[in-house]
């Protein structure tokens, strides 16, 4: 199989993904890199899209409780039907700790040993998510540097995104280390 090139007119090629315009509703857009130089031609690019992930009130419960955010308006059903949101929503946080679970399902780097988060650099919660949502990340990698060591640091932005809603619910910038 030849070599990707990112020309592909929906920016870093992927077979699953549909040319630009097209208004196909696209799905989970798995993208493998053989080796870490496959990466940085990519920079600049949207590079995948993630698996959809259900937002359930046991999964806030639980998060709220290992946190020890219990706050009303995420575990007060009754009380939060009352509220700004009309029922309970997810921690922001929590939505971003899907940030590893969104790039698991989004694209794999095989030769590689390890990988590790390095940490954040900006990070938006720009609309609530209700309990009861569906979300995704569409993954844009804006860099790649090497490391010492047979490395490379990954910048990638996630957007993710409220299944129905034309607005993201949160922007994250995540640093991703990966070494071979």
């Amino acid at each position: 199989m030849a070599a990707l090139s990112c020309h592909h007119p929906y920016n870093c090629p992927h077979p699953n993904l549909p040319p630009k315009g097209e208004g196909v509703h696209i799905e989970n857009t798995m993208k493998t890199f053989k080796t870490l130089s496959e990466i940085p031609p990519c920079i600049g690019q949207e590079v995948s899209v993630s698996e959809w992930e259900d937002i359930t009130q046991s999964q806030v419960n639980t998060f709220a409780e290992s946190t020890k955010d219990l706050q009303w308006i995420h575990i007060d059903v009754e009380r939060a039907k009352d509220g700004p949101f009309g029922g309970p929503i997810a921690h922001g946080f929590l939505t971003l700790s899907l940030l590893p679970r969104f790039f698991a399902t989004a694209i794999t780097i095989e030769g590689t040993r390890m990988g590790v988060n390095y940490g954040l650099n900006k990070v938006r919660f720009t609309s609530p998510v209700p309990v009861g949502s569906r979300l995704r990340a569409r993954l844009k990698l804006l860099a790649a540097e090497p490391l010492e060591g047979n490395g490379l640091q990954m910048t990638w932005v996630f957007t993710i995104e409220r299944e129905g809603s034309d607005r993201p619910v949160c922007i994250a910038e995540l640093l991703m280390r990966r070494y071979v």
